[in-house]
């Protein structure tokens, strides 16, 4: 088949790269020069783990082109995904849709032949039927023009994994204006759906509620440990051993109980805040009302973590060297999007703090968001004289440190460990202060 992908960040080239690999021609589409230009010669632009393989592979085969050019996309399929960003608006809550909207626009006018455009965006419930409206009433085909939603589930760092082997697909539909939305992905993910993975059709407004349903339940979950390690650190309990316990409870599960520094990255904490702007917007506030409180658990568990490393440092941070070993907002990226390292790291060097910062992937988007932080080139560098070291992203090279890789780097052996990622035994035999979030 052919199909077209507008927007190439993390979800769009993805999207485009394993759209490729099942063997259909993809062209994808980005209003940035340099994106497309960086694309097409097999250069990601950001680190997934696997992607860079996937697209080099089928720009070589030639069923993966990059294009600046609508009236090109138009013309080259029919089947358009929608694949662009839904930041959170500056200074509110709700989900900024201008570049949704502006790739309707753009590309609606052009279509004068029947064409199904399936959005992958994650957006605010109505949406979907608002830009089949749009896009009827600016394409020359019209009625013939249909609007689906196919939301996407990719976790950064498996990204491809997640497009190849997903454990679901889920397809809304207008149920008012039945068309070829259903036959067109059934027959585009026909490899998948061979894989006997679940495929659930709905209508549009469930589609786009599964998305964000999901990440605020794993909000949820993630902030109720949090919470509960508040607790276990004013009794003197190990929330590490008290989280083992609650997942062999089939009905909670152990994961998604890391009770640590919290989540960040570019989809939970802006889907939730869009959730909540959403539900206040069709008179629903009160069911979400919850939410607020998940957002604000998660946001002081960066506070404690300041707290906690001036009280490690003698109860001031000014003056005192800090090693922060990671800045991405979770191990196998790059994206420092709302990152909880990166935001501690910047709280302490305002409380006087000199910070140096290692993370194996996200030190260039670092510098660029925090240019005045030190960065170091390694975990042992980041180290060198440091009055206490922090332990902020769960990078398998950080939780595989041991007490003897840093005893002769350090000028104070204190570990505080932000991610729960370490033994806290091994580190307070060998000599170590060793503090971790709701550990006692």
């Amino acid at each position: 088949m052919r199909c077209t992908v507008f927007g190439t960040g993390y979800l769009g080239a993805t999207h485009a790269a394993c759209m490729a690999e099942l063997g259909h021609d993809v062209l994808g589409v980005d209003i940035d020069p340099g994106k497309v230009a960086k694309l097409s010669s097999g250069e990601v632009p950001f680190y997934e783990p696997g992607l860079a393989e996937v697209l080099r592979r089928n720009i070589d085969a030639g069923r993966l082109h990059f294009t600046t050019s609508y009236r090109e996309a138009a013309e080259f399929a029919d089947l358009h995904f929608l694949g662009v960003g839904t930041p959170q608006k500056k200074g509110e809550y709700g989900a900024d849709l201008r570049h949704v909207h502006s790739v309707i626009d753009t590309l609606a006018p052009l279509l004068d032949r029947p064409a199904v455009i399936v959005g992958k965006s994650t957006v605010p419930v109505g949406t979907a039927a608002d830009l089949g409206a749009r896009a009827r009433a600016l394409a020359p085909a019209g009625d013939a023009v249909e609007v689906a939603w196919n939301p996407e589930f990719l976790r950064e760092g498996f990204a491809v994994e997640d497009t190849l082997h997903p454990d679901r697909m889920v397809l809304g539909v207008d149920r008012l204006r039945p068309g070829r939305a259903e036959a067109e992905l059934r027959e585009l993910y026909a490899r998948l759906l061979g894989e006997d993975i679940p495929f659930l059709v709905t209508d549009l407004a469930t589609a786009e509620l599964v998305k964000v349903s999901a990440n605020a339940f794993l909000a949820t979950k993630i902030s109720f440990i949090n919470a509960i390690s508040e607790v276990c650190e004013a009794t003197g309990a190990d929330v590490t051993q008290l989280a083992d316990a609650l997942g062999y409870d089939a009905r909670i599960g152990r994961r998604f109980l890391n009770a640590g520094l919290g989540f960040g990255g570019g989809c939970l904490p802006k889907d939730i805040r869009a959730f909540m702007a959403r539900a206040g917007e069709l008179g629903a506030n009160q069911a979400l009302h919850f939410l607020r409180e998940v957002d604000s658990i998660n946001m002081r568990r960066r506070t404690r973590m300041v707290e906690l490393a001036a009280q490690a440092c003698g109860g001031s941070l000014l003056g005192a060297n800090v090693a922060v070993l990671g800045a991405a907002f979770k191990p196998e990226s790059d994206d420092v999007r709302d990152s909880p390292a990166l935001n501690v790291a910047g709280m302490m060097q305002l409380h006087g703090a000199v910070v140096s910062v290692y993370d194996p992937k996200a030190l260039d988007n670092s510098r660029r968001l925090f240019p005045t932080l030190n960065y170091a080139t390694s975990a042992v560098e980041a180290c060198d004289n440091a009055d206490a070291v922090l332990l902020l992203t769960e990078w398998a090279e950080f939780a595989a440190l041991k007490p003897e890789d840093l005893n002769g780097v350090v000028r104070a052996r204190v570990m505080v460990d932000g991610r729960n990622c370490l033994d806290a035994a091994d580190w307070r035999t060998a000599g170590w202060v060793y503090r971790g979030l709701g550990r006692g």
